[in-house]
């Protein structure tokens, strides 16, 4: 299931290959006189030197013998390489393990840890040669004086003589010991003289409080201090202005203990009167059960000093090299009852949350969805986090229902038991459908008893448990007849029939897939992403996704492939993938999303989603229709994010959050309307928000069910599956998404009917209203009431959505007539509309890589696509298999394409190829370049080169 990580996932591959000049850590390498050593402590926030430098320039004269020692900060892999020699040290995994790196300093160079995202996190600095003396020395500094005498703002007086303190955070404020008795044993303070201030160390920072100097008079164009603990905004020092309270200036420290100078320009000052102020008001309690308290929660300060000219330091603290967290957010409420829980709750003026169901009625419901009586049925997840032996299974599916309206389910059925880890329901087509790794199962149902009209059948197996919050989940009809899930990127699935061979399989790790009800195929729909946990369709019929850790939002393309948490995609050319859709995300700083949980309210919450509802239910305010509504677990809120057209896709924006739960243990995991336009929502609650493979850190007992109402919304009691074919096809119309997703796959469940085709056709033909086209145009589809001549005429529909769905649904069977690839070709060329293009992308990639040449070449072509969100990429991978097809094709039209990335990337893909063949096709290009000159053919010209060897 999807419950939020809180450390980032280890690397599990160590890289072990060595490099001619990787270190030797050998005795007799310890033995080797070395004429700069230098010794970093590695974290995913930068390399750290002993004097508190964050990746600190290293400096060395030409010819010097050079090592690099690193040491683990943390449970993590790092490793240090050099950027132009191109050697890299051993991988390391556990904390206080080291490794180095040794080499003879011959030009400058870069230095940066090679775990995929770990430079880009912010583990990178510069390696220097230089001439002449290396030297840290700086100029002397002076104490600011009152009255003619030396201020004591470096405490060696031993007092807090010119000093006022308030608060309990600097009572007894002066340390004159290093190792320091309130941090821990290994952490070097390294003050000056005999004294320095801290205001609890490590080991009281739950203390707070306020020290302020006395004013005085600014003499010199330049301070320095000294100062460190945590990078918090309520641990800081703050210069102001005597008389104002002005602030000039202000820095915390960086989440370390040493004490480092931070340098002032005061040129702007100059005789003016200014005082410091020491500020602590962060205590670092944690409201979060399992979250330790805060140690950060202090601030250390030492010795300031006027300057007449700029001070050089070599470990200077600098803000921009600071990655501060805000404040943590203030939660209300933690383990409350159910009743107390949803009054706990904020939602926005007009709605209310009332309790549906709660323990011991419900308990530990993982998923669930809506029938076509609009009952909740909902899956018990008694067997996560660890999967049972075969029939040993204790997981359980509920069947819930308001009879009477007043918001409480009070009708409580069994369905069936003894299941195993199920992460996804569904229900239609005439039984219930079951995401359970290692398999997806059918149960047909006998509605008449509302239980099982037989065993569960194993349409599928082959999916993972390595990781079992990420197995296959929210599964959803889609509007073409599918069914569709997510699958997480730590599980890794081969998926195929029970009994099929490896080379009938298809491999997912992280994406989205589908599933169709009567031929029985499986497809992976998309590919990437980290561990989504939910997919709706909006208006459109475009689905959207919600992931964790990186950013959390994707509109999803057939085919396309998008950002990964970790691993490589399966194909290797891919070369680059579609970033969020997004505009924003959820979690504040830059230290990664995991920093940022707990102290995010501001943004959203944090990193950690779940679920994921398009709300269509008609009833509540106009504002919220096709808004995407997301939980954010660490923020136990719920996220609203605005999709808005934007070239072939969208940009998504974010929404004011539409409520907050105010309580640490809640972790709603889906959300979903109903007919009467409300919305159910299944709550985990648990005192644990992070995954674990211990089946004793979560709570077994807890669980609960909301309903989130408008005023607008009326409570009805319907039963679908007794309307009439007519019916039905008239609920194509209606206002609530429910009912036309409810009766469409009633219809597909029916099968083909000629009055039903004719009259979806006359509501395709002559609604005005796109969304009512499409309706009628996917219920057609589903009844198998579309020939691939209907769909060819709807490619010169007036609508581009239409055009664009008719690409999609005439190249389901992965085959058309040259006819149809001719009109293709034509829309490639003539269409107005970047969507009807990027559908035309997707359908290439579902057609032999023969087929595609006059459709992907037209559309190389378009030069306004070139900085579309996802256009470059998608057309690269349906172009990307024509190289092997026709490799001299292939360049020829990659050098006249107006997508700058085109022709690299083939130039790349020809290299793989490796033949003789290939090399002539290649340095031909390279001759033809070279007589046109432009940045762009230079980098192309040296791909050429690094693959031909040059």
């Amino acid at each position: 299931m999807h419950l939020s990580r809180l450390l980032l996932p280890l690397c599990t591959t160590l890289f072990l290959a060595f490099h001619h000049a990787i270190a030797q850590q050998s005795k007799t390498q310890d033995t080797t006189r070395f004429d700069r050593d230098y010794a970093l402590e590695a974290s995913m926030v930068g390399y750290f030197s002993p004097d508190g430098a964050r990746n600190p320039t290293l400096r060395a004269n030409k010819g010097d013998r050079v090592r690099i020692k690193i040491t683990n900060a943390e449970l993590m892999t790092h490793d240090i390489a050099l950027e132009k020699m191109g050697i890299k040290s051993k991988t390391i995994l556990e904390k206080g393990m080291s490794t180095t790196l040794t080499f003879t300093a011959a030009q400058s160079d870069i230095y940066y840890c090679s775990v995929p995202g770990h430079r880009a996190a912010g583990m990178v600095g510069n390696f220097e040669v230089v001439e002449g003396v290396i030297s840290t020395a700086t100029i002397q500094g002076q104490l600011p004086k009152k009255d003619g005498q030396p201020l004591n703002l470096n405490f060696e007086t031993g007092t807090l003589k010119d000093w006022t303190a308030t608060g309990t955070a600097f009572a007894n404020p002066l340390i004159s010991l290093d190792p320091s008795p309130i941090h821990e044993k290994d952490m070097r303070v390294g003050f000056e003289g005999t004294h320095f201030l801290s205001s609890g160390g490590t080991t009281n920072a739950k203390l707070t409080g306020t020290l302020t100097s006395t004013p005085f008079k600014v003499t010199h164009p330049y301070a320095a201090f000294r100062v460190s603990g945590g990078a918090l905004a309520d641990t800081r020092v703050e210069l102001r202005l005597a008389g104002t309270d002005q602030i000039i200036f202000n820095i915390t420290g960086q989440g370390r203990a040493t004490l480092q100078p931070v340098v002032v320009d005061l040129h702007g000052y100059l005789d003016k009167e200014i005082y410091i102020k020491i500020i602590d008001n962060e205590t670092g309690i944690s409201q979060i059960p399992y979250i330790p308290h805060d140690k950060w929660a202090h601030i250390n300060f030492d010795e300031f000093l006027f300057y007449p000219t700029r001070p050089e330091f070599p470990n200077e603290l600098k803000q921009k090299d600071i990655i501060i967290l805000p404040p943590l957010d203030p939660v209300l409420n933690a383990g409350l009852s159910g009743i107390d829980a949803a009054k706990a709750m904020t939602p926005p003026k007009g709605f209310k949350i009332t309790l549906a169901a709660a323990e011991p009625d419900v308990v530990r419901p993982i998923s669930f969805t809506i029938d076509s009586r609009s009952r909740i049925w909902v899956v018990e997840g008694h067997t996560y986090p660890t999967p049972a032996p075969e029939g040993q299974g204790k997981d359980r599916i509920l069947i819930l229902e308001d009879t009477n309206g007043d918001g409480t389910l009070d009708s409580r059925k069994v369905f069936m038991e003894g299941l195993n880890l199920v992460s996804g329901i569904e229900v239609g087509m005439g039984g219930v459908w079951l995401g359970a790794a290692p398999y997806l199962l059918y149960i047909p149902i006998d509605a008449k008893n509302d239980k099982p009209a037989g065993p569960p059948q194993k349409l599928l197996d082959g999916w993972g448990t390595q990781d079992t919050h990420e197995t296959l989940n929210s599964l959803r009809w889609g509007p073409d007849g599918w069914l569709y899930g997510t699958h997480g990127v730590f599980t890794h699935s081969n998926v195929g029939k029970p009994g099929a061979p490896d080379a009938e399989r298809t491999k997912i790790n992280a994406g989205v897939w589908r599933y169709h009800p009567t031929n029985h195929q499986f497809e992976v729909f998309a590919e990437g992403t980290s561990n989504p946990w939910g997919i709706d369709f909006n208006d459109y019929g475009h689905p959207f996704i919600t992931a964790c850790v990186i950013p959390h939002m994707y509109h999803i393309i057939q085919n396309a492939r998008y950002q990964r948490q970790a691993g490589k995609h399966f194909n290797p050319y891919t070369y680059d993938d579609i970033k969020t859709a997004a505009d924003h995300v959820h979690w504040v700083g830059e230290r990664g999303p995991h920093a940022g949980n707990f102290r995010s309210a501001a943004k959203g919450g944090g990193h950690a989603h779940a679920g994921a509802m398009v709300y269509l239910g008609g009833s509540w305010p106009a504002e919220y229709r096709n808004e995407i509504f997301m939980n954010n677990i660490n923020g136990a809120r719920l996220n609203r994010d605005h999709p808005q057209r934007s070239g072939s896709g969208y940009v998504v924006r974010h929404g004011d959050d539409f409520m907050v739960m105010n309580d640490t243990w809640s972790q709603w995991l889906n959300f979903k309307y109903d007919a009467s336009g409300s919305v159910f929502a299944i709550d985990w609650y648990d005192k644990n928000q992070c995954h674990s493979p211990n089946p004793d850190v979560h709570d077994k007992t807890m669980g609960r069910i909301f309903k989130i109402t408008h005023e607008n919304d009326k409570w009805v009691q319907v039963n679908l599956a007794k309307a009439s074919d007519m019916e039905l096809v008239n609920y194509q119309l209606n206002a609530n998404e429910w009912y036309v997703r409810q009766a469409r796959t009633l219809l597909q469940e029916r099968g083909p009917n000629k009055k039903v085709h004719k009259a979806l056709k006359k509501i395709l033909a002559e609604n005005p209203d796109a969304t009512r086209k499409l309706r009628a145009l996917w219920a057609l589809h589903v009844t198998q009431g579309l020939t691939e001549k209907d769909l060819v005429e709807l490619l010169s529909h007036e609508n581009e959505y239409v055009r664009s769905w008719a690409i999609q649904l005439v190249t389901e069977d992965k085959n058309v007539n040259p006819e149809t690839l001719k009109r293709f070709a034509g829309l490639a060329k003539n269409d107005p509309s970047a969507q009807v293009r990027l559908y035309l992308t997707s359908a290439m990639m579902r057609l032999e890589p023969s087929q595609r040449w006059d459709v992907v070449e037209a559309l190389a072509q378009k030069a306004e696509d070139k900085e579309d969100h996802n256009l470059p990429l998608m057309l690269w991978y349906a172009a990307e298999p024509l190289a092997a097809v026709d490799a001299k094709r292939a360049l020829q039209m990659a050098e006249t394409s107006k997508f700058p990335k085109l022709l690299p990337y083939t130039i790349q893909r020809v290299t793989a190829i490796g033949t003789e063949e290939s090399k002539k096709l290649l340095k031909d290009l390279k001759d033809r370049l070279g007589k046109v000159h432009s940045h762009e053919n230079h980098e192309s010209e040296m791909l050429i080169d690094k693959a031909l060897g040059k």
